[in-house]
């Protein structure tokens, strides 16, 4: 009887020990995690920019007739009510394309990112230890506020190219 308890207890333990040392994530994993987050929010900021220049050069409309028309696109009546013209639907159906297409490549990419460089299971884990861990968060925080800085270092360095 005495065996039996203490086998389990044995493969209790050492399957609670390889799980617990499996959930742990390492310096490495923890920024390659990193590395993917900040390249998607860089390609994320990358096309705001697109699109508020599409609005802001757009001979068309200004920026607030553009959120006027953005917000009823989908109603011919309100459309009708607001006055637009088929000049401003085309560019406010325009910038629409482009945002589902930019997105379309960045889920593209985050996706690519997660599987290829980082790992499936790798980013599970990171993600879920983040959302338990507030050492680990704060840890990644930091490392994801020093790679921001390193970003906006090397957008001044070669002048937001």
């Amino acid at each position: 009887m005495k065996a039996k308890f203490f086998l389990s207890t044995a493969l209790f333990l050492t399957t609670f020990l390889s799980f617990s040392q499996e959930a742990t994530v390492s310096e490495e994993e923890l920024t390659k995690y990193a590395t993917v987050m900040d390249s998607i929010n860089e390609m994320t900021i990358v096309v705001q920019a697109t699109l508020s220049d599409m609005v802001k050069d757009s001979e068309v409309m200004n920026g607030t007739r553009y959120n006027e028309i953005s917000q009823i696109i989908d109603d011919k009546a309100k459309l009708d009510e607001a006055a637009a013209t088929p000049e401003e639907i085309a560019f406010v159906n325009e910038v629409t394309k482009t945002k589902k297409e930019e997105t379309l490549k960045i889920n593209q990419a985050f996706q690519s990112l997660a599987k290829d460089y980082l790992g499936a299971a790798t980013y599970n884990k990171v993600k879920k230890a983040l959302s338990t861990d507030l050492e680990l968060k704060k840890q990644y925080d930091t490392l994801l506020a020093e790679m921001e800085k390193d970003n906006q270092v090397e957008e001044v360095a070669t002048g937001g190219k």
